[in-house]
């Protein structure tokens, strides 16, 4: 199975899943970091992975990124259901896709009657040893997480500081709650962590 391409945005409509998480690559082919996004996405799909994704080639297709307000690929565009929620920039690792879709796996296929484990996003740099140390934590003890190198995402290295009003990492949001640091109390404490 490989990536599926979409020719318009009626098309790209028919194809996002209610209930689900959704993503669509709008990437440049030809381009040296848009190829590098499509082909990682590609070898996860060829691998296997249980996740609705397609992709976009703004060279073919112009009507997709101006409904949702892209200027720059490659963006990974992530929808809730039919709802446009998130943009992820810039060319990410393979291991980057797969934990954003395996949290988001984990998330709906999680048991009825169970409590669902709240969104965790960790921001983080790929020199920072804190950043791994709490990782490894958040893997330790379970918990799933969607991770953004602000090293490579301007935009949410923007966002990240607009919300917690510092710029260091790690940082970690869990449901819209900042935590500045590897604060281990206040993240244990916020997901349960015993």
């Amino acid at each position: 199975m490989t990536l599926r391409n979409i020719k318009s945005l009626d098309e790209l409509k028919s194809t996002l899943i209610a209930d689900t998480r959704n993503y669509v690559l709008l990437f440049k082919s030809g381009s040296e970091s848009s190829d590098c996004s499509y082909n990682n996405l590609n070898k996860l799909v060829e691998d296997g992975i249980e996740v609705n994704v397609s992709a976009v080639d703004v060279n073919e297709v112009r009507d997709i990124h101006v409904t949702y307000n892209i200027t720059t690929v490659p963006s990974l565009l992530v929808f809730n259901g039919t709802k446009f929620e998130n943009t992820i920039k810039g060319c990410n690792d393979i291991n980057f896709y797969k934990s954003l879709f395996e949290s988001a796996l984990f998330t709906a296929k999680n048991e009825t009657g169970k409590e669902i484990q709240k969104r965790v996003t960790v921001y983080s740099t790929p020199t920072c040893s804190w950043c791994t140390t709490l990782k490894s934590h958040l893997k330790n003890n379970g918990i799933k997480y969607t991770e953004i190198d602000v090293s490579k995402d301007t935009d949410a290295a923007e966002k990240m500081k607009r919300k917690s009003g510092q710029q260091g990492v790690p940082q970690t949001e869990i449901t819209g709650e900042m935590v500045v640091g590897f604060d281990k109390k206040k993240i244990n404490e916020l997901l349960n962590i015993r």
